[in-house]
């Protein structure tokens, strides 16, 4: 999920596209966020790995 929203925060910045921008943020921050609650030994979404 991070590799996608920097994959779309690049094509957003090149290209000009701003939703592309926004969407590869969302992903970016929830993405960290999943990863740092996951990383902490709590179940995240009935799931105990998020690969």
């Amino acid at each position: 999920m991070i590799t996608l929203g920097v994959i779309l925060l690049i094509l957003g910045l090149l290209v000009g596209i701003p939703i592309l921008w926004y969407v590869g943020v969302v992903l970016v921050v929830v993405g960290a966020i999943l990863a740092l609650v996951g990383s902490s030994g709590r179940v995240v979404g009935g799931r105990k790995h998020w690969y």
